[in-house]
């Protein structure tokens, strides 16, 4: 697999690049985040690359920063976030804007970006929020501190209520929602939100 690109600028647009590497162009998109750092044609240039397999095409995504790759891949594993949706989200918003978002749960940030959906911006809060703190900037890190600042622990019936209210608004039925939420509790899982959705959301994926 291609992992990384290093040559020069043959041609540039908004969303892709072709890379001159010794004589071979290699075509590969990449979002505006990424766009708007590149030099002039005839530069050198070098991405860090997520090589996508399909049955019928190969496909280069690539990044000015392993940061900006690490959050890609992240997102991409989110269901209903495929390899483009995953460029389109870093088009609309950078690194941090997007971790930000997940991390304060801004559903209205989130679905304000192309392609992304209610559902889908709750999957990325449900499935991300507690794995980003490794891409975290500092600048990130001081504007979740002092938003965060003061807030009371949630009640545990709260937290229950937030739960079952995700759960339905990602399509489950209320009866399902909530059973899948007692064998997380039953299961000894932290009363946070976000821990007793993964673990319900594994309940439920088997069905």
């Amino acid at each position: 697999m291609i992992a990384y690109l290093s040559g020069k600028l043959l041609e540039k647009q908004a969303n892709t690049v072709i890379v001159d590497v010794g004589g071979v162009g290699y075509e590969v998109t990449i979002p505006l985040s990424t766009f708007y750092d590149l030099g002039e044609v005839g530069d050198a240039i070098e991405l860090r690359i997520y090589t996508h397999v399909r049955e019928d095409a190969l496909q280069l995504f690539g990044f000015k920063t392993e940061r900006e790759k690490l959050l890609y891949l992240k997102l991409i594993s989110v269901q209903g976030i495929g390899a483009k949706s995953g460029i389109t989200m870093l088009s609309g918003m950078n690194a941090d804007e997007i971790i930000v978002a997940i991390r304060t749960d801004n559903l209205a940030r989130l679905t304000a970006i192309p392609g992304v959906g209610k559902k889908t911006a709750e999957r990325l809060v449900i499935e991300l929020r507690d794995k980003l703190n490794d891409l975290t900037s500092a600048a990130s890190q001081q504007h979740l501190t002092s938003t965060s600042g003061g807030a009371g622990a949630a009640s545990v019936d709260a937290v229950y209520d937030d739960a079952v209210s995700a759960l339905t608004n990602l399509g489950y039925q209320r009866n399902a929602a909530e059973k899948a939420l007692k064998q997380a509790v039953q299961d000894g899982t932290e009363m946070s939100v976000q821990k007793l959705l993964r673990k319900s959301l594994q309940f439920l994926a088997k069905g």
